[in-house]
């Protein structure tokens, strides 16, 4: 099982006019894939969230593999 970290994204204008990317919630999730990895992150958000859509609060999701090798 690999290890990844989910982030979910929005774009935001700020007071000076210009769009900012802002974290909406980070997520570690164990999965054998990166494409479960996302969906069992969707599910998580949206439990907290309290939605039936992720894309409510979200633009995008970004998935990275958390796992390392020690030497």
């Amino acid at each position: 099982m690999s290890h990844f970290v989910v982030c979910f994204t929005k774009d935001v204008l700020g007071d000076n006019g210009r769009q900012a990317e802002i974290c909406q919630r980070i997520l570690e999730i164990d999965a054998p894939t990166e494409s479960e990895a996302k969906e069992i992150a969707k599910e998580r958000f949206c439990k907290a969230e309290r939605l039936c859509d992720w894309s409510l609060h979200a633009d995008r999701i970004r998935v990275k593999s958390a796992d390392f090798s020690v030497a």
